[in-house]
């Protein structure tokens, strides 16, 4: 009988011990795209290319070294908003969360995201080491609601076989870019002329990002202050319209790619069958990597990648966002609040890993690197640190606006309306938004 209790009690014991020592779980929730048949196990983050495997990679790290917390992933599509507010709706949120810094508005404005000022501070991780445009896009009211782990925007990815074959090359083997939309236009044609190709390569079918970020990036070079009023829009202006007018005549006069969806873009691109494609600084990594494989097109005859000319006089600018994890407000055991600590102190410590996709640092000391410096064209887009500038903080539904200010540029540019009827259209459309919420 004493042997039979003794065995009760031991089992009791073990089971108390092994429940002290199991794990924290964490729920995350990303976007980034799925690669678990690549890197759903890999730990060593420097064999990881791209924006999914370098992210699955680094939480795989995380897990492996930190035994006493665990995250379970979820990933979703992206962006995944629509997902994301119907689990706050159902009280379901995910512990941590990718949310770009244009959409942090939208959920801690309704109280729904966690100031993470004194649990980054806890970790050693505070404010002052971000760049500016990090630090900048992840403050909303004065206080931290998501830890930045980048900042990007678009770029003119060039295929320079094709620069050459047009004369479009400067004497010390730069790209030659346009100074104004006259000069663009004129340097379309003689690429057109010289190549048989289209000047640019865009994603325009079923498109609306794209569109909206080029208008974004040529108002701010023309010192249009279009959102004075984070609550109203003024788009139906003489600054809106020259942007307008200038991608529809690129579209009239046959110097764009006009119907291929993102992957069709990437892969026309990578074919060799236009000049510049204009998409983000998540793609350079894996530009670059086509460049050194022998064969590709890009092989041929190089791969730059530069900052949107500057077309404009006024300010030398242009749209900018970034990512963050955000966490989301709710109750959690003092053992979840650290073990959310770690993972944020994970992602700070790692910034240049995720920098290898192409986007840029969100910290000082990543950017201002040596090792960062080195990798593959950072001389040439590093620059945007500078350049890159976001919508006013204070403007919420940001993806919703994408969407209006994208249809009706489209529907001017491929002349299914006029162009002083989808200005009007556009900034009707987003200040009943506004004025909605």
């Amino acid at each position: 009988m004493k042997e039979i209790l003794f065995a009760a009690v031991s089992a009791s014991v073990m089971m108390l011990a092994s429940s002290s020592l199991a794990a924290t779980e964490l729920t995350v929730q990303r976007f980034f795209g799925a690669c678990d048949a690549d890197f759903g196990t890999n730990t060593d983050v420097t064999k990881a290319v791209g924006e999914c495997g370098i992210i699955t990679s680094l939480i795989n790290k995380f897990n492996a070294d930190n035994p006493d917390v665990h995250v379970n992933v979820s990933t979703v599509e992206w962006p995944g908003y629509d997902q994301l507010t119907a689990q706050f709706a159902s009280g379901d949120a995910p512990d941590i969360v990718t949310i770009h810094e244009s959409a942090l508005s939208d959920y801690q404005s309704k109280g729904l995201l966690m100031p993470l000022d004194d649990l980054l501070k806890s970790v050693g991780v505070t404010p002052d080491a971000f760049t500016d445009a990090a630090r900048e896009g992840a403050t909303k009211d004065g206080k931290i609601y998501g830890l930045p782990i980048d900042s990007w925007t678009m770029l003119y990815h060039i295929n320079m076989d094709l620069f050459k074959q047009a004369g479009l090359v400067n004497a010390d083997g730069t790209p030659m870019l346009p100074k104004s939309p006259e000069e663009l236009l004129a340097q379309a044609e003689q690429f057109k002329q010289k190549t048989g190709k289209p000047y640019f390569v865009q994603n325009l079918a079923n498109e609306t990002a794209l569109y909206t970020r080029n208008l974004y990036t040529y108002l701010f070079q023309q010192d249009s202050d279009f959102f004075a009023d984070p609550k109203h829009v003024k788009l139906n202006t003489p600054e809106a319209k020259k942007v307008v007018e200038m991608y529809k005549a690129i579209f009239d006069k046959g110097y764009t790619t006009k119907d291929l969806d993102y992957g069709g873009a990437i892969n026309a691109f990578l074919a060799g069958e236009g000049g510049v494609q204009l998409n983000g600084t998540w793609v350079v990594g894996d530009n670059n990597a086509q460049s050194e494989t022998k064969g590709t097109a890009l092989n041929k005859g190089g791969y730059t990648v530069y900052p949107y000319p500057q077309l404009f006089g006024g300010a030398h600018a242009q749209y900018a966002d970034g990512h963050t994890w955000a966490v989301s407000q709710k109750d959690r055991t003092p053992e979840q609040t650290a073990a959310i600590g770690k993972f944020l102190k994970f992602f700070a410590d790692n910034d240049f890993e995720w920098s290898r996709t192409g986007h840029l640092p969100a910290y000082k000391a990543v950017i201002t690197s040596d090792a960062f410096k080195a990798l593959p064209h950072r001389n040439t887009i590093a620059a945007v640190a500078d350049l890159g500038r976001p919508l006013p903080s204070a403007v919420q539904r940001q993806f919703a606006i994408q969407d209006i200010v994208g249809e009706e540029m489209s529907a001017a540019i491929t002349g299914q309306k006029d162009v002083d009827a989808a200005l009007a259209d556009m900034e009707s459309r987003v200040n009943e938004l506004l004025a909605n919420i």
